[in-house]
């Protein structure tokens, strides 16, 4: 086989994974955790052997929509903190970049966060820290890269900004599932106050010299 159909191969192998996860998504999008291997082939137009063939397992199908949607809002994310606007404005925009993303998809959210209510008989949910660990450390790993480039926090700025990362992650990890569930205010209400809590040494600290600035 030469290199241009191995290209081609490639190509098409790719090209058919999207369209899965796709199908995947609208799914999940339906039942949230309770989203179903045969629910998925069922709406790819397949059968559930080709699925496994994709993916693996659940498990590996799991994977591959949590990297997709892991992604995207950490696109997401960045932009808001890299708009042109004071500080604090950024912080805001950050906090509800994440909330407006689980509120506008609530099933995805919760098919990626809690995965384990949707498990039964043969096609059982996860072991939920198992999967939605691996998501939050990514995110509080990439939040603390970028505070690190943009923050001027001392000596041990690094160590500091990975404190910050995870921690501010957990944050609107734990306040977002909170608010989701129970609706107690406004998703404005929520950011603001949440960017009250951080708001403290974040305001006082420079930007880092030669950098992007925060």
């Amino acid at each position: 086989m030469d290199t241009t159909q191995r290209t081609e191969q490639q190509s098409s192998a790719d090209r058919r994974r999207r369209e899965l996860l796709e199908a995947a998504d609208r799914v999940v999008l339906r039942d949230g955790p309770g989203a179903s291997m045969n629910a998925i082939a069922a709406e790819a137009g397949i059968t559930k052997p080709i699925l496994y063939r994709h993916f693996g397992d659940k498990g590996g199908l799991y994977a591959a929509l949590a990297k997709r949607h892991t992604d995207a809002l950490l696109a997401s994310l960045r932009a808001a903190l890299d708009a042109p606007a004071a500080r604090r404005e950024r912080v805001e925009a950050t906090l509800d970049t994440y909330l407006a993303a689980i509120e506008a998809r609530p099933q995805v959210y919760r098919f990626l966060m809690h995965p384990a209510e949707g498990g039964t008989g043969t096609d059982p949910g996860f072991d939920t820290g198992k999967h939605s660990v691996p998501l939050l450390r990514r995110m509080g790993e990439e939040l603390a890269q970028v505070i690190e480039e943009r923050v001027d926090l001392g000596p041990a700025g690094g160590q500091l900004a990975r404190v910050w990362g995870h921690g501010i992650v957990g944050m609107m990890h734990a306040a977002g599932d909170w608010w989701l569930g129970e609706r107690p205010c406004s998703r404005a209400e929520l950011v603001r106050s949440l960017a009250d809590l951080l708001w403290g040494r974040l305001a006082a600290a420079g930007d880092r010299v030669g950098g992007p600035g925060f």
